[in-house]
C-alpha cells in the first residue's frame, strides 16, 4: 500500500500538468470595421435637396494638357539683358558693396559728361567768332565722344547688378526659377504659359499663371537639373523673394479620362479629395478621388470614379457640412 503512494502522486501530477491552462486577455485585439464609403451615406429628403441647391451631373469624358510638378524659387529679375537673377543664395552685402561702387562710377562719369559737353559748347562758339582753333573743337568733340562712352559703359554695368538692395521687396515684376530634370526639358513647351502657386497650398485657388522668359543660361550639374525662368505679376505682393513654390510645366501632349465640374470636388484638412456620388434616390455617398489636372473650372481624375457615375455638382461644400453636422 505505502508502496502505490508515490506512483499515485507521480500520475496527479502528470495530470494537473496536462490540463489546460486558463489563457488570459490577448495582448492585441484586431476588429473588423465597415468601409468608409458604408460609414459616409446621406439620405436627405427632396425639400432638404432643394433647400441645399443640390445640382446633379453625370461624370463624363475629357482631356487636358500633361503637367508635370517641379520645385521652384522666387527670384529678382535683372534689369539688363545678361544681367544675373537676384536668389537666396546671392551675397547682397558684396552686391550692395558692389552697386555702391557702381553708383559712384555712373555719378562720376556724368559729371566727366558735362564737363566735356560745355568744353565742346564752348570750343564751337570761339570757332564761330574766329577766335579759336578748329583743331581744339575737334578735340573737345572726342573728349565728349570719349566721356559719354565711359557713362554708357558705367550705366549697364550698374543694370547688370540688378535693382538696389533696398528695393529687392517692391518689384511689381519677379521671376520663377523651376529646376526641371534633364530628361524632362525637351518635354516642356517652353512657349506655354505655366502655372504657380505657394507650398502647400491645395487646388487652384491661388494658382497663377506665368510666362516664360528668357534669362542666362543655367544649371545645377550635381542633381541634374536646368533651370527655367518665368516671369511672376506681383504687384499684390503674394510672393517674396527667395520662397519656395509649386511650379506645373506644361509638356506636350494630353491627357483623356473622366472629367467633373470643380465644383464638384471638395477637399477636407489632410488634403484629401472628395465627391458626393448619389448612389439612388435621395441617397448620396461621399467617394474619394484623385485629380490628375484642374484647367478651366474643370478637374480630370486620374482615379475614383466610373463613366455616368452621378456626381453632385453644385451644392458639394454644403453636403459635406451637412455630413459633419456643421449645417441642418
Amino acid at each position: 500500500m505505502y508502496r502505490s503512494a508515490p506512483i499515485l502522486l507521480v500520475l496527479v501530477l502528470a495530470a494537473c500538468q496536462d490540463s489546460p491552462r486558463k489563457s488570459s486577455s490577448p495582448p492585441a485585439h484586431a476588429e473588423l470595421i465597415a468601409h468608409e464609403s458604408e460609414l459616409l451615406k446621406l439620405t436627405l429628403t427632396p425639400r432638404a435637396q432643394q433647400r441645399l441647391g443640390l445640382v446633379v451631373q453625370p461624370a463624363g469624358g475629357g482631356s487636358a494638357r500633361q503637367v508635370r510638378q517641379v520645385t521652384g524659387e522666387i527670384v529678382v529679375p535683372p534689369t539688363a539683358a545678361g544681367g544675373v537673377p537676384t536668389n537666396s543664395l546671392t551675397n547682397l552685402a558684396q552686391v550692395g558693396s558692389q552697386q555702391a561702387v557702381a553708383d559712384g562710377e555712373v555719378a562720376r562719369t556724368e559729371a566727366q559728361a558735362r564737363l566735356a559737353r560745355i568744353a565742346l559748347t564752348r570750343a564751337e562758339a570761339l570757332v564761330r567768332e574766329e577766335a579759336g582753333s578748329i583743331r581744339a573743337r575737334d578735340e573737345a568733340a572726342a573728349a565728349l565722344a570719349a566721356a559719354q562712352a565711359a557713362l554708357g559703359a558705367a550705366r549697364q554695368q550698374r543694370r547688370l547688378l540688378g535693382p538696389s538692395v533696398a528695393a529687392l521687396g517692391d518689384q511689381s515684376v519677379l521671376w520663377v526659377r523651376a529646376s526641371v530634370f534633364a530628361s524632362d526639358v525637351g518635354a516642356v513647351v517652353r512657349g506655354a504659359e505655366a502655372m504657380v502657386r505657394p507650398l502647400g497650398v491645395q487646388g487652384r485657388e491661388q494658382a497663377r499663371g506665368v510666362r516664360p522668359v528668357q534669362a542666362p543660361p543655367s544649371a545645377d550639374s550635381a542633381a541634374g537639373t536646368v533651370d527655367l525662368y518665368y516671369a511672376l505679376g506681383n504687384r499684390d505682393r503674394q510672393f517674396r523673394v527667395g520662397q519656395r513654390v509649386a511650379v506645373e510645366l506644361p509638356l506636350a501632349g494630353r491627357t483623356a479620362g473622366l472629367s467633373v465640374p470643380s465644383s464638384a470636388i471638395v477637399r477636407d484638412i489632410y488634403g484629401g479629395e472628395w465627391v458626393y456620388r448619389m448612389t439612388g434616390k435621395d441617397t448620396f455617398v461621399r467617394q474619394r478621388i484623385e485629380v490628375a489636372s484642374e484647367t478651366g473650372g474643370q478637374a480630370l481624375l486620374a482615379r475614383g470614379l466610373e463613366p455616368g457615375a452621378q456626381v453632385v455638382t453644385v451644392g458639394a461644400a454644403e453636403l459635406f457640412g451637412t455630413e459633419f453636422g456643421a449645417a441642418h
